[in-house]
C-alpha cells in the first residue's frame, strides 16, 4: 500500500520535463537518517480518543530506543501532563516532558522576545500555566501583550478588554490559527474566528506562533536539543504538519490516517517526504 502511494506521489510531482520526484526507495534511506522525531497527536495517534493502530508500538518503540521525540498540538487548552493523562488513557504512553503544545511554544517565544513582561491572556490552563512558568505578570492594566488562545467558552467581556487593550498599544499574539475546532455537536469557533474578530475590531493582525509557523518546531527542535536536518515529523494534514516541516528542514511524513486524503495532497505545489497509510508502517516488524 505504500508503495503505491509513494508511487502516486512521484507521478503527480512531475513537471514539465517529465522528471520524477523522489522515490520511495530514496525516502526510505532518508528516513533511516532520522535521529529524533516530531509528531501530530490528532489524527495521528488519535483518533476521537481512541488509539490509532501502530501508534503505541511506535511511541514504545523510540522509548525502547531511546529515540528523542516530541508529541505536537496546536491545542493550547490543556497542560502536557493532561495530554499525557489522556494518552494514557488511549493506551498510548507519552511522559508529559514529551509533549510540545501551542501554548509552551508560545510562552517560549515570549519569553525569547521580552523575558519578565506581562500580558493579558485569553485561554485556560494550559496557556494560562505555560504563560505564568515563562515568568510573565498577566495583568489586565496596560500588558505588553495580548495573547488568544483556545477555550471552551469565549467571554465577550475578555474579547472586549482585548480589543481595547490592544487599541491602546498591546502587541497581539496568537497561540494558532485553526478557525474551528471539534465537538461532539459539530464544528466550534476557535482561536482563528476570534483571532478574526478582533483584528477586525483593531486593525491589528497577530503573530501567530503554532502551526504552519515553523517557529514552533524549531522551539521544539530547541527543547530536544536536536537538529532538523536529522529529526522526522509525522503530521496528517498538508497546510499545517507538512508545510510547517518543509520550511523547518525537516524529513516529512504524511499519514493517511486523520485529514489528508490523495485528492487534498494534489491541491498543493509542495509534497511530504513519505506518504504513509498510518503510523503503524513506521514500526519495525
Amino acid at each position: 500500500m505504500a508503495e503505491n502511494r509513494n508511487s502516486d506521489t512521484a507521478s503527480s510531482a512531475k513537471g514539465k520535463s517529465g522528471k520524477s520526484g523522489t522515490g520511495k526507495g530514496e525516502n526510505t534511506a532518508s528516513r533511516r537518517n532520522i535521529k529524533s522525531w516530531l509528531t501530530d497527536m490528532d489524527g495521528v495517534l488519535v483518533h476521537e480518543n481512541k488509539a490509532i493502530p501502530g501508534a503505541a508500538e511506535l511511541i514504545n518503540q523510540w522509548r525502547e530506543r531511546e529515540i528523542p521525540f516530541l508529541v505536537l498540538t496546536n491545542n493550547s487548552i490543556y497542560t502536557p501532563r493532561d495530554l499525557s493523562a489522556r494518552l494514557q488513557h488511549s493506551g498510548i504512553e507519552v511522559p508529559e516532558e514529551s509533549i510540545w503544545t501551542s501554548a509552551l511554544a508560545t510562552a517560549a517565544f515570549l519569553r525569547d522576545q521580552a523575558p519578565g513582561s506581562s500580558a493579558f491572556v485569553v485561554g485556560e490552563a494550559g496557556l494560562l500555566t505555560a504563560i505564568h512558568e515563562a515568568g510573565f505578570i498577566m495583568t489586565d492594566t496596560q500588558p505588553d501583550y495580548v495573547v488568544l488562545g483556545e477555550t471552551r467558552s469565549y467571554s465577550f467581556e475578555a474579547i472586549t478588554k482585548a480589543i481595547r487593550l490592544i487599541k491602546d498599544g498591546a502587541r497581539f499574539i496568537c497561540t494558532n490559527p485553526d478557525a474551528t475546532g471539534p465537538s461532539a455537536e459539530g464544528v466550534l469557533p476557535a482561536t482563528g474566528a476570534v483571532a478574526a474578530l478582533i483584528t477586525e475590531a483593531t486593525g491589528r493582525k497577530p503573530y501567530i506562533v503554532g502551526k504552519p509557523n515553523p517557529m514552533m518546531f524549531r522551539s521544539a527542535l530547541n527543547k530536544l536539543g536536536v537538529h532538523s536536518d536529522g529529526t522526522g515529523m509525522i503530521g496528517d494534514r498538508m497546510d499545517t504538519d507538512i508545510v510547517a516541516g518543509i520550511e523547518a528542514g525537516m524529513h516529512t511524513v504524511l499519514v493517511l490516517s486523520g485529514i489528508a486524503d490523495k485528492s487534498e495532497i494534489e491541491r498543493y505545489p509542495f509534497r511530504p517526504k513519505e506518504i504513509l497509510s498510518s503510523v503503524a508502517e513506521l514500526v519495525d516488524k
